[in-house]
């Protein structure tokens, strides 16, 4: 199937609001956890570490299922997959606000949601590479500050549901208003040519077309076996008839044209049989043999030292940038900060600097004169130096301060892509 020149805008803009909302709505919770995570906490009783894990697996589930989240989106498209992810993530929030036990969070929230997010921001990032080419970093920027305007308005909703409605009608409302992502699905209109022919032969097309049952629309496989098996069944009744030598001349002779035209057709429909069945098995190959050309090709990537170095470093970077984000209000608490002083949750405060970092970040990226990879790196070393700071850090001005500078260098997602 071929793809159509990405068009740098018209529709490409619709599909960059859509995708901005479907991050905001699928992440704004997820991301904003820590808020859910100081109530859990006192819901259940159960320990820091436990409780930790419904965040991390809600954050860490969609990337390992990357590669599965890929194929999903490669076979079936962006819309499909975001209206069907839709359903997880606010079927995931909803069944989370009757959770009896912190492990049936781990399945609602933890699995659940975090597979719905990887899945939706697969299906947002493709599709809007698809439609933009050299305008690709700031559309990028502009999508991802989604999930981080989410955080910041997130953090502050969910504590003002949570004080209203209490722990679990926070959760039914959360998940309510995810259901909005199955409209943003619905406007993500492929951008790929249903016209055009396959750009690889296959083995089916050397079956005669005279042959190639699926090209007769007036008959099924079903009827054409019924019709098979009455043929074969007149045959054999003219050959007992013969041996019986009960029938006159006359009458035989009457049949053997009807016979021998009913023969010729049980063996024509044999052979479109036979070919349907040549049809079917070839195409199963295929499908076969592009998912182990898909398995080979993933595990191949890990042979790269380039690949394998970035691998390495996304993971350690994952490890101390994400937990800030879940931790930071447990961290103001430990820290003897008063709820008078939170001027401004500190998660909001996380949210809206990474969405000004992945905006700004990925304005950048689209100058030439600026190499990607050298200022990815320079973000990973100055997030590395501010983690470091946090354990100083014992009065909300400073958390604050920290909060921010994390939330800016977090939001060098915009240019990854560009890394890769």
């Amino acid at each position: 199937m071929e793809i159509k020149k990405s068009p740098d805008g018209g529709w490409g803009w619709v599909i960059v609001l859509v995708s901005f909302f479907t991050q905001f709505l699928c992440y704004g919770s997820p991301v904003a956890v820590g808020v859910l995570y100081v109530e859990w906490l006192d819901a259940f009783g159960e320990g820091k570490g436990k409780t930790a894990w419904v965040g991390s697996l809600a954050s860490g589930v969609g990337l390992l299922a990357s590669p599965v989240c890929s194929l999903c989106v490669s076979s079936f498209g962006a819309r499909p997959v975001t209206i069907f992810s839709g359903f997880m993530v606010a079927g995931g929030l909803m069944l989370s606000g009757f959770a009896p036990n912190i492990y049936f969070l781990y399945f609602s929230y933890g699995i659940v949601v975090g597979l719905g997010c990887g899945l939706l921001y697969t299906a947002t990032v493709t599709i809007t590479c698809e439609y933009f080419d050299s305008r690709r970093g700031l559309a990028l920027g502009l999508i991802s500050t989604g999930s981080s305007v989410g955080v910041f308005i997130y953090a502050a909703l969910q504590r003002l549901l949570i004080e209203f409605y209490g722990l679990d009608g926070c959760l039914l409302i959360v998940g309510a208003l995810a259901l909005n992502i199955l409209a943003c699905g619905s406007l993500m209109r492929p951008l790929k040519s249903s016209e055009c022919p396959l750009p690889e032969k296959t083995a089916v097309e050397n079956v005669p077309e005279r042959y190639t049952i699926y090209n007769e629309k007036e008959k099924n496989l079903e009827e054409n076996i019924n019709i098979l098996e009455k043929c074969c069944g007149s045959e054999e009744t003219y050959k007992s008839t013969l041996a019986n030598g009960d029938c006159k001349q006359e009458s035989l002779l009457h049949k053997i044209p009807t016979t021998m035209a009913h023969t010729k057709e049980a063996e024509t429909y044999k052979k479109k049989v036979a070919e349907q069945t040549y049809f079917c098995k070839q195409l199963a190959k295929r499908k076969w043999q592009l998912y182990k050309n898909y398995c080979g090709e993933t595990v191949a990537l890990f042979k790269n030292k380039v690949f394998s170095a970035l691998f390495i470093a996304i993971f350690l970077f994952d490890i101390g940038g994400f937990p800030p984000l879940l931790l930071m209000e447990d961290v103001a608490r430990s820290s003897n900060v008063k709820e008078e002083e939170l001027i401004m949750p500190l998660i909001s405060i996380i949210g809206i600097m990474t969405a000004v970092g992945k905006l700004l970040l990925g304005i950048l990226a689209d100058f030439k004169w600026i190499n990607t990879l050298y200022l990815y790196i320079v973000t990973l070393i100055l997030m590395g130096l501010a983690l470091c700071a946090i354990p100083f850090a014992k009065s909300y001005v400073t958390l604050a301060i920290l909060s921010g500078i994390l939330g800016f260098l977090t939001g060098n997602w915009s240019i990854f892509p560009y890394v890769t």
